[in-house]
């Protein structure tokens, strides 16, 4: 099973994929991360998240590029947190392919990527931002980065069986229907 949470920042949607993941009953509890640490921002979080998941069994398998890489591991529950991070690292990572690597095609790799690993295990769980909904103007280097991010969503949506908004703790089914949890 695949399933889609996005929301803005401090939705909860990281709580609510990491309970997903718990509800649904396997052993093996795999969290991909993606984000680099930037910056003492970029740390903060980090230790945040890694704080959270304490004592809830998530292996942790660090991937800030190159998401179709990843090797298969033992059948379990994975949550990938986050697209958005993904995404930023491939464009502006010294590890990642680049404005030249990251069109339309990157956006099918992605989504493949992940459908990939949901036909390997028990449950995927993505988990995206809401970026759209600002209003204010941005430079056109950003315009495209919203625009490529959007992309990948939609193709990883259109392989979900689920799809999940979280608005301030509060889970939102957009697509299918909520199974474990």
């Amino acid at each position: 099973m695949l399933i889609y949470v996005y929301g803005g920042s401090g939705s909860g949607k990281s709580a609510y994929a990491e309970q997903r993941i718990i509800a649904s009953g396997e052993k093996k509890r795999y969290y991909v991360a993606t984000m680099e640490p930037f910056g003492e921002e970029g740390r903060r979080r980090i230790a945040r998240h890694r704080a959270l998941r304490e004592g809830k069994g998530f292996q942790t398998i660090e991937c800030p590029v190159c998401l179709e890489q990843l090797e298969p591991w033992e059948r379990g529950a994975v949550l990938i947190e986050d697209l958005s991070n993904l995404l930023a690292n491939e464009i502006w990572s010294d590890q990642g392919r680049g404005w030249d690597g990251c069109d339309g095609a990157f956006a099918e790799t992605v989504a493949d990527a992940c459908k990939r690993l949901a036909g390997q295990h028990a449950l995927v769980v993505v988990v995206g931002n809401d970026v759209y909904r600002d209003g204010d103007a941005c430079s056109p280097e950003m315009e495209r980065y919203i625009s490529l991010l959007a992309e990948c969503e939609r193709r990883i949506v259109a392989y979900a069986d689920e799809v999940v908004e979280v608005v301030c703790g509060i889970p939102l089914i957009q697509k299918g229907k909520q199974v474990n949890g």
